[in-house]
């Protein structure tokens, strides 16, 4: 674990609200000069601190435009088949987040598909292929009232 002070902390609070401020800008905000300021970030980004930047597109803009959470249960725990269901479920079409969980599901998968077609083929064609994967539920969002990763 990386050892933050307050100053990286309101470095990562500026950059959470604004990834496209500029550095100069960033090392007024935080107090610092440009030069210690990028140093930091880096230093930041370099230790897996910053994974990224991205742009975050509305949905309706791209060629997936509906998003299905989709619950999955196990039908066994055995470690051998948890690592195959993990390493499969990754490289699924269409699979934008994996989350492992304690509870109902084993696993949350946020699916983006042009349709619900597409996503009645992934559910039928798509994951019955992954040895393991027991019980699916699906939750259609109809509508995003707030997503702090896309700044809604």
């Amino acid at each position: 674990m990386v050892e933050l002070d307050e100053t990286d902390r309101d470095i990562l609070a500026v950059l959470a609200e604004d990834g496209r401020i500029s550095n100069v800008d960033l090392a007024a905000r935080v107090g610092l000069s440009p030069s210690p300021c990028l140093r930091r970030v880096r230093r930041l980004e370099r230790e897996g601190v910053i994974l990224g930047y991205r742009a975050m597109i509305a949905p309706a803009y791209t060629a997936q435009p509906l998003t299905v959470w989709t619950g999955v249960r196990m039908r066994v725990h055995e470690r051998g088949l948890v690592d195959r269901v993990e390493s499969e479920v990754l490289d699924l079409p269409g699979v934008t987040e994996v989350h492992h969980l304690a509870g109902d599901f084993d696993y949350l998968l946020r699916v983006e598909v042009a349709d619900l077609t597409e996503y009645d083929r992934f559910t039928r064609d798509v994951l019955p292929r992954i040895p393991g994967l027991g019980h699916v539920t699906s939750f259609v969002v109809m509508s995003t009232l707030r997503d702090d990763d896309r700044g809604l």
